[in-house]
């Protein structure tokens, strides 16, 4: 099984979270349940881009560059440049 980096957009203010997961749909429940500190103010959230490695070390080496960057730029360009299909991502 592959190890995931995605990012997450809230749909209440627009927010993005960069993380890594082995399991997509898992995470993302966590994150709406509220079981995350950051995500919890900021539900619903919904998966906008997602790249898959792997290795761990790979996943977590390309969330930290992106987290590095800093930018909404940056990360609406990812987005843009590859458009996903979520249902096929979340199962």
């Amino acid at each position: 099984m592959s190890y995931i980096v995605y990012i997450l957009r809230s749909q209440k203010d627009g927010t993005y979270y960069v993380g890594t997961t082995r399991n997509l749909a898992q995470r993302v429940d966590k994150h709406n349940s509220g079981a995350s500190l950051f995500t919890r103010s900021r539900r619903p959230w919904e998966v906008v881009y997602v790249e898959e490695h792997p290795s761990v070390r790979e996943a977590l080496a390309r969330e930290r560059a992106v987290k590095r960057r800093k930018s909404r730029k940056y990360i609406d360009s990812l987005i843009r440049s590859h458009p996903i299909d979520v249902n096929a991502q979340m199962t």
